[in-house]
């Protein structure tokens, strides 16, 4: 039985931190990798939201970039703590630790609920929309027997399969992963549950911010935070090119587990998970299955996991403005194709730190395009 809350560990921000993080990754152009590289490179969110606008000039935008203001990000911390929810920093004891491990794990969450479960050892299930009787009472089956072993179950509060292992795992913990911010639930036929869950049977959490309506492409942002926050993913029923294929290679991405439950040739809704298991998912028609395969990753929550942290302006590198054929030499070297970072480094022979600051130029100057696994290319469409 997994141990819960063993990957609890972090520093708690200040006030002040918090704020400066959250106007950070709401301004322009800055996501989660953008967001790590200007807090390694400048020490804080503080000193980095004031080098914005000129490493953005620097890298080539056509515009000055959109910097959320201290007022812009006071309203949005209030209107989460009126909603009784609270912003959860990467850094932080409460975060969830296998989800701080991943690519792009975002640098802040809104979660509202039982908090304890978010550190907790978790497993995803999810599956079709339309899932058949069979397929919901199997997702609800899993799901209980899987909370009684000691595993938080994380799912998208999506109608179907995701539902029914919501509800089934209630008693035992479960983490809804949203979409849109924690005020915008989706679909409006699971309200009901998704209150039973905000009301501290459960935990939701999210990376919008409150009052954001999801949209079409902001839901594989959010099986991305299915797949991270647990250490495997079990698919139940899911067609071809359906958004639960899209949170297993996630989950295959991350070094987690893929678990799939076979189902009929002749069923659609099969053609997915019989799909995953020709590529190598665990075939599972039990939660044993799931249960004895995950035993082994019980390290993957590991107290020496690095944590995102200030370091404090005195520690923070300089912003001078690298050589101009240094610059000159790294943009050369990027492509439309992805290229690992060290491979620029090595290929243009040009100093690390001076590599990672014009990325971040192009970056916040909307020329950086970034892959999984660290990748990087050059935006040739952009202006």
């Amino acid at each position: 039985m997994p141990a819960g809350g063993e990957g609890r560990r972090g520093v708690v921000l200040s006030d002040r931190q918090r704020l400066s993080w959250l106007r950070l990754i709401r301004s322009d152009n800055v996501g989660p990798a953008t967001f790590r590289d200007l807090i390694n490179h400048f020490g804080s969110a503080e000193t980095a939201i004031e080098q914005l606008s000129e490493l953005s000039r620097r890298g080539g935008a056509a515009r000055s970039i959109r910097v959320a203001s201290i007022d812009d990000a006071e309203r949005e911390l209030a209107a989460t703590q009126r909603f009784g929810a609270q912003l959860i920093g990467i850094g932080e004891p409460d975060y969830p630790p296998a989800l701080r491990r991943i690519d792009g794990a975002p640098p802040l969450i809104s979660a509202i609920g039982d908090l304890t479960l978010a550190t907790q050892t978790s497993v995803g299930i999810v599956g079709a929309r339309n899932a058949s009787v069979s397929g919901a009472k199997m997702a609800a089956r899993m799901a209980r027997e899987l909370g009684v072993a000691g595993y938080v179950i994380v799912s998208g509060m999506a109608r179907g399969i995701d539902a029914a292992a919501h509800r089934a795992s209630l008693d035992q913990g479960t983490i809804a992963a949203m979409a849109g911010g924690l005020d915008q639930p989706y679909p409006p036929e699971n309200l009901e549950l998704y209150n039973e869950i905000c009301s501290g049977k459960g935990l939701a959490l999210s990376e919008m911010p409150m009052g954001w309506e999801p949209r079409a492409r902001d839901f594989p942002r959010r099986n991305r935070l299915i797949a991270g926050i647990g250490l495997g993913l079990v698919v139940i029923e899911a067609a071809q090119r359906s958004g639960s294929l899209i949170t297993a290679r996630r989950a295959a991405d991350f070094g987690r587990l893929v678990f799939a439950v076979p189902g009929s040739p002749l069923d659609p809704r099969a053609a997915g998970t019989n799909g995953l298991l020709k590529d190598g998912a665990i075939v599972t028609t039990e939660s044993r299955d799931v249960i004895d395969a995950l035993a082994p990753s019980s390290q993957l929550i590991s107290r020496d996991d690095p944590i995102l942290e200030e370091t404090g302006d005195d520690d923070a590198l300089p912003a001078s403005e690298p050589a101009e054929n240094d610059r000159a030499r790294i943009i050369e070297a990027l492509g439309p194709s992805p290229s690992e970072i060290d491979d620029i480094i090595a290929h243009t022979g040009v100093d690390p730190a001076t590599v990672y600051l014009v990325l971040l130029e192009l970056d916040l100057a909307g020329r950086l395009h970034r892959h999984p696994g660290g990748m990087v290319s050059l935006a040739f469409d952009s202006p």
